[in-house]
């Protein structure tokens, strides 16, 4: 997105401007293929991607996510090189940021500037001329319930934030070489990010309350009408939580499995991996993506991909 690295007066970054012309959009594309590339070592974007479905054609149905102990990076290297998701606790329950509530947080980082999602965003999710509001963190924990639920549109959503000032909270294990800053997701029951897959490895830590996650395999693809966003962002207008399988009757066949994160749970998303997510409780939550290949790829694999 144009302008990321500037940040605005009050400390947010400038929201993006829409390309004027499909020229211009195809050149930012070709761009940013280029940038994604470069940052995770491989040749192509599109190969990667490939290679990261074909990885996921070899492996069983998943059934359930799997809940693990704390791992150290040479055990988390290996349950990830499965290429499935799964569930760790004992890592985030030690964060000064799981102990500090949100009055608490309200009272010491209220001035922090926040962006939240407004309006419908659930069925843009990925539109760079989504609404937005902009306000201090302490007004945004100040909305009332009724102001909040009773719009009859989803509650607004503070997701997708670099909040740098609570990064020192946060002791994320080194399980990557490369990774992207922590974002972090705050909002009431209701916020939700729609159905969508990354193509990076992420982690992602339940801070407060409680979200369900669904999940599929990324060579499900074409079974839940997977639009581009950009080269590593893949979006879909399923929701597996209310199926419509007259207008996507190819989702019949996709494999979806959920769970519910609890304050304290890390997950581990495989990259290309779909994923859906919803708070059931006021949460917080952090992430972050990794920036390399995915663990998955074997090794031969991954000797095609990688730049000379």
């Amino acid at each position: 997105m144009q302008g990321r690295d500037r940040e605005s007066k009050g400390g947010l970054p400038p929201l993006p401007v829409p390309a004027a012309t499909l020229e211009e959009q195809a050149a930012r594309k070709l761009a940013q293929e280029a940038r994604d590339a470069a940052v995770r070592g491989v040749v192509s974007i599109a190969a990667m991607r490939e290679a990261v479905k074909a990885q996921a054609r070899s492996l069983p149905p998943l059934r359930e996510i799997a809940r693990l102990k704390r791992l150290d990076a040479r055990d988390f290297a290996a349950r990830a090189a499965l290429g499935q998701p799964f569930i760790m606790r004992g890592l985030v329950e030690r964060w000064p940021l799981y102990g500090l509530g949100p009055e608490a947080l309200r009272e010491r980082h209220g001035d922090l500037p926040v962006r939240a999602r407004v309006g419908d965003y659930i069925r843009q999710p990925f539109r760079a001329d989504r609404p937005m509001r902009d306000m201090l963190l302490r007004d945004y924990l100040d909305l009332e319930p009724g102001r909040i639920h009773g719009t009859g549109e989803p509650p607004p959503y503070v997701g997708n934030m670099e909040l740098r000032e609570l990064n020192r909270l946060c002791h994320w294990p080194a399980y990557f070489r490369k990774m992207g800053p922590p974002r972090f997701w705050l909002g009431p029951v209701g916020t939700m990010t729609p159905l969508h897959c990354d193509f990076d490895d992420n982690i992602f830590a339940q801070v407060w309350g409680r979200k369900r996650i669904f999940l599929a395999p990324p060579h499900h693809d074409t079974c839940l009408y997977a639009r581009e966003a950009n080269p590593v962002l893949f979006g879909s207008p399923f929701d597996p939580e209310a199926p419509d399988f007259d207008a996507y009757p190819l989702a019949r066949q996709a494999a979806t499995v959920s769970c519910v994160v609890e304050p304290g749970d890390m997950l581990y998303v495989p990259a290309g991996w779909f994923h859906q997510v919803r708070a059931l409780a006021f949460s917080l939550s952090s992430n972050r993506w990794a920036r390399g290949m995915p663990l998955a790829l074997a090794p031969e694999q991954a000797a095609r991909l990688r730049r000379a």
